[in-house]
């Protein structure tokens, strides 16, 4: 009777037993289906190309972005000088941002032919290489997940962008968020080699980076996407190590190579902005190495500032090695960006104040403040600089804008400085 039961008490455990999930098979399905419903949702959101596009900025936003009045902005358009805005309902004007950058090149050309060269500059502030303005190249980092360097990285790209500035933005990060915020869906719309890895890759394979960089929606702002394939280069760079020590030709080290690739497109920007991976791997040491300066997001919790710390000192290791191999580590400015910031949480002012009083002005005075506007939009893939202030409560709207500003200001102001303007 014992054995009798014993297996029958087997026979019942088989039949409930739960199947075990094929993890490849479950986690492909489960990818698949996700592709799928973003694809409809882009489709919903950007038809019908499926691409995003840049609204059209009232005449009282192109006058504050140029730095005129809208008065003044007025006559210009009742004089015909420069591209004329579209007329809404009510009689209301509206400019592109193409229009915008051409009315700064207008205002800047009259102003250099009267000789005021100051303000030339102020209505156009692009770099000038022959008067040794440097491309400024930085990089937005910090090896822990959440603590808003997407979200830094893409509103600063923007901002200079909107500010007059020629910018390129690289998504160095597989994840490729910053790509998504660019209407992008990495495994629709790229194929082998659309990332920066074609340009440093070590084979036959490499590609100028010129064949690489995609326009945007954002006149002045320029793209180099991201997808899965630039996790190849922490699989071959220390293969291409172990072949250079026995003597093969591999061309730069891993640290030069993107400082390598930027030298070919420098003539055509003001500023490079890097979203780097959350991690301390061989593309970030390689995009440190090729910056001028460095964004370090922290989030202001106890966890992340122990994080950040582990980071800090890695970095600083990790860069001593790569001096020793004759790496250049010239930084303009490193600054620490106190992100999702709550002025109303006690232990989160505590917390930077503890920053401040180690680090003094290596934290920017503007901490980003965490905000339902930026949440919000970012449900439709956009920031706060795309949405329309109509599409939210207006006091959160523009309190959110007013702090990113804050943030974004003090960084160009930083660029200009080290322009010795």
């Amino acid at each position: 009777m014992a054995g009798s039961a014993k297996k029958s008490a087997v026979r019942k455990a088989e039949a409930t037993e739960v199947p075990r999930i094929l993890a490849d098979e479950a986690i492909a399905k489960d990818a698949r289906a996700l592709s799928e419903q973003l694809k409809a949702m882009r489709e919903r959101l950007y038809p019908p190309a499926s691409m995003k596009s840049l609204r059209g900025f009232s005449s009282g936003e192109a006058a504050k972005l140029i730095g005129v009045s809208d008065g003044y902005l007025r006559q210009l358009s009742l004089a015909g000088e420069g591209p004329q805005p579209e007329t809404g309902a009510g009689g209301r004007r509206f400019y592109s941002l193409a229009d915008i950058n051409a009315l700064r090149v207008h205002l800047a050309e009259q102003a250099a032919a009267k000789g005021n060269f100051a303000k030339a500059k102020a209505y156009l502030p692009r770099r000038d290489a022959e008067n040794g303005e440097h491309l400024q190249v930085i990089s937005v980092t910090n090896f822990k997940g959440g603590s808003g360097k997407t979200t830094s990285a893409v509103h600063l790209a923007q901002y200079l962008a909107l500010s007059g500035h020629r910018v390129l933005a690289i998504d160095l990060d597989p994840q490729a968020s910053l790509s998504a915020l660019f209407g992008y869906q990495p495994e629709l719309d790229l194929t082998g080699n659309d990332t920066l890895y074609g340009a440093i890759r070590y084979d036959s394979e490499q590609r100028p980076l010129t064949d690489i960089i995609r326009g945007s929606y954002f006149p002045g702002l320029d793209l180099v996407p991201g997808n899965i394939e630039l996790q190849e280069f922490e699989h071959v760079t220390p293969q291409a190590l172990t072949r250079r020590q026995s003597g093969e030709d591999v061309g730069p080290l891993f640290f030069a190579r993107i400082q390598a690739a930027l030298q070919t497109v420098e003539a055509n920007y003001d500023i490079v902005v890097i979203d780097c991976p959350p991690q301390l791997g061989y593309l970030t040491l390689a995009a440190l190495c090729a910056s001028t300066s460095v964004i370090v997001t922290v989030h202001p919790q106890m966890l992340d500032v122990a994080s950040m710390n582990q980071f800090l000192f890695m970095t600083s290791d990790l860069l001593s090695v790569v001096r020793e191999a004759g790496g250049t580590l010239n930084f303009d400015f490193l600054r620490y960006l106190v992100t999702r910031f709550e002025p109303n949480d006690g232990p989160q002012a505590q917390i930077v104040g503890f920053m401040r009083s180690l680090f003094g002005d290596r934290v920017l005075t503007s901490p980003m403040l965490k905000s339902t506007a930026v949440s919000d939009a970012g449900l439709t893939k956009q920031t706060l600089y795309e949405v329309g202030r109509e599409n939210f409560t207006r006091t959160t709207y523009d309190r959110a804008v007013e702090a990113m500003n804050a943030v974004n200001e003090e960084i160009a102001g930083l660029i200009h400085a080290a322009w010795n303007r």
